[in-house]
């Protein structure tokens, strides 16, 4: 309950809404619960002495209560609505603004196709819950008392079967509850593989037609969906028990009451009027325990996804701003300074171990590397989306700790090895690394990153629309897109992370004259090809997660037999391609 607690906290202004609702279903009940006293003065006094004034006196009263009944009613669903509606609508923000938080390391403990779940699925049953359960769990406690009290004003001795049928329905409603709230929370896991099976699907669908492999996607598909069906199904159909049950309880409990309740009637000791508002009553009680059970059953599977919505809520992030952060980067100085990193606490081994490096402000430094030897781990300590084990990373004269986050990554444009295009247009796109730039700046950008010769032959220009993902232009248009987006932020220090790789080597040429020109920049490059970053002012080449050697290209070439070996294979099979040609 103390999830619910947390989520219900999330209200906000729509609080008012479910008061006001809460408020009005009592009316609505209370109107309900005089029709029929009504009813029964109608048959026992107007039937029975034939006054015609008096009934229809009583059926005027019982109009005007019906009428206000559906009044309050209709009132309450547009506040329940609110209400419910608008808790939905608060909880994905903080879920979203949340995540946004997050460190890369609190993201590990998410999967993706779960965290959509839980802004979605879970949220919408969270939602649905409050709409559909704020009427009955008001109206239903309170035509159960004042049902019992009513009934027992009008006949004691018939009043003494809800002693017997009440504790019956309340074991059935324990039982069912007891063995289906454990299913919900597996209910909602088996909705998690579903929704990352396929948003594996659609995003690898190139993959997928390339290898003819439609057939094995479907079958992985159909093997997570039939899952949840199965899932489903067990949990539903105990959950569906409680209505039988209570169905057959109410209806034995009627039958028992018009048998004992007509040889009242016969010896004497009993209207006919009385009975049929006793009836109604015993009717309106049972009801009420209808709508407390399914209460308790979309509470429970409420209560499965509310756990999941506040896992997130009250994830904590590793990573946040101290409290009295710097704000200001001076400049472009990087120093790694004995420092040690691993991805987990527990992890066996470190993927960076004593790295001690110092880059001048506005020097051009390539990364060079094997496949795993973490060229991007280190590089992604600066802008500091991963804290240090040990030791420190100083950037313009600072420990990255000491600044406030959003000022360090604004200092620092980096271009992921995974280039990342958003829907939208090319415009929309660049203007995340400046909202305020003009067409002259945008095509300035574009013109560093070699994305203007491309850009000027589509028919829109900057106005192109780009598609999901980026989808309508390719790998190498696609990393010149970022770079330009990256350029646009004016960042102190510009980390390119293997984001030239698609780029034929013209055109990386012009990148990199055009790079050399920002002189009051410090550029990191990581790269594969040699020719990438041989012009740095200095080289380090990684190995293991160690620095292996460092200096220019001459000396590297000079002194480092690995250096030397991947120089000589690379300028090998370039000289063997142009003989070829």
């Amino acid at each position: 309950m103390r999830e619910l607690r947390k989520i219900f906290s999330y209200l906000g202004p729509y609080r008012k809404d479910l008061f006001l609702g809460t408020f009005l279903v009592l009316v609505e009940t209370c109107f309900e619960l005089v029709i029929p006293v009504l009813m029964a003065d109608i048959i026992d006094v107007g039937i029975e002495g034939q006054d015609v004034p008096y009934i229809i006196h009583k059926g005027v009263q019982m109009g005007i209560c019906a009428a206000l009944s559906l009044l309050t009613g209709l009132l309450y669903a547009r506040f329940a609505a609110r209400a419910s509606y608008g808790l939905g609508a608060r909880l994905r923000e903080a879920e979203f603004v949340k995540v946004q938080g997050y460190a890369f390391s609190n993201l590990e403990h998410f999967d993706t196709s779960s965290l959509i779940t839980r802004m979605t699925t879970d949220i919408t049953v969270v939602q649905n819950a409050l709409n559909g359960t704020l009427r009955p769990m008001v109206r239903g406690p309170v035509m159960l008392v004042c049902g019992i009290g009513l009934s027992f004003f009008m006949n004691a001795q018939l009043a003494l079967v809800f002693f017997i049928t009440t504790p019956v329905l309340a074991l059935i409603l324990f039982l069912v509850v007891r063995k289906i709230a454990p299913m919900f929370a597996v209910l909602q896991r088996a909705v998690d593989r579903l929704n990352s099976v396929v948003g594996e699907s659609l995003t690898a669908i190139r993959a997928v037609k390339a290898f003819v492999r439609g057939e094995y996607v479907e079958e992985k598909f159909g093997a997570v969906n039939e899952e949840l069906t199965r899932t489903g199904k067990n949990t539903f159909r105990f959950a569906v028990l409680n209505l039988p049950a209570f169905q057959l309880t109410m209806y034995a409990a009627t039958v028992g009451i018009m048998w004992f309740g007509g040889n009242m009637i016969l010896e004497g000791s009993l209207e006919v009027g009385e009975l049929t508002g006793f009836l109604s009553y015993v009717l309106q009680v049972m009801n009420s325990l209808m709508m407390i059970s399914n209460v308790f059953l979309l509470a429970t599977r409420s209560l499965a996804s509310a756990r999941r919505i506040s896992e997130v809520l009250e994830e904590k992030p590793d990573m946040k701003s101290p409290k009295k952060p710097c704000r200001e980067v001076k400049d472009g100085r990087v120093r790694f300074v004995d420092v040690s990193f691993k991805y987990s606490e527990d992890a066996a081994q470190y993927a960076l171990s004593g790295i001690n490096l110092r880059i001048r402000a506005g020097q051009t430094v390539g990364i060079l590397g094997g496949t795993g030897s973490a060229k991007s781990t280190l590089v992604q300590l600066i802008p500091r989306l991963y804290d240090v084990s040990e030791g420190k990373v100083v950037v313009g004269g600072r420990d990255v700790r000491k600044y406030d986050l959003k000022t360090l990554r604004d200092a620092v444009g980096i271009v992921l090895q995974k280039n990342v295009l958003f829907s939208g247009t090319v415009r929309e796109n660049l203007l995340w690394g400046n909202p305020h730039a003009d067409d002259r700046t945008l095509w300035d950008a574009c013109r560093d990153a070699g994305a203007d010769e491309f850009l000027v032959r589509m028919p829109k220009g900057l106005d192109t629309d780009l598609g999901q993902g980026g989808v309508n232009v390719s790998g190498g248009q696609k990393q010149r897109l970022c770079i330009a987006r990256t350029l646009l932020k004016k960042p102190k220090i510009l980390i390119l992370d293997d984001s030239t790789s698609a780029v034929d080597t013209a055109t990386e040429a012009r990148i990199r004259e055009a790079l050399s020109k920002l002189t009051d920049m410090t550029k990191i490059i990581i790269a594969q090809r040699i020719t990438s970053v041989m012009h740095a002012d200095q080289i380090v080449l990684l190995e293991d997660g160690k620095i292996h050697a460092c200096g220019t290209h001459q000396e590297l070439l000079a002194s480092d037999p690995i250096y030397q070996e991947i120089y000589a294979s690379q300028m090998r099979g370039g000289m063997e391609d142009g003989e070829d040609l």
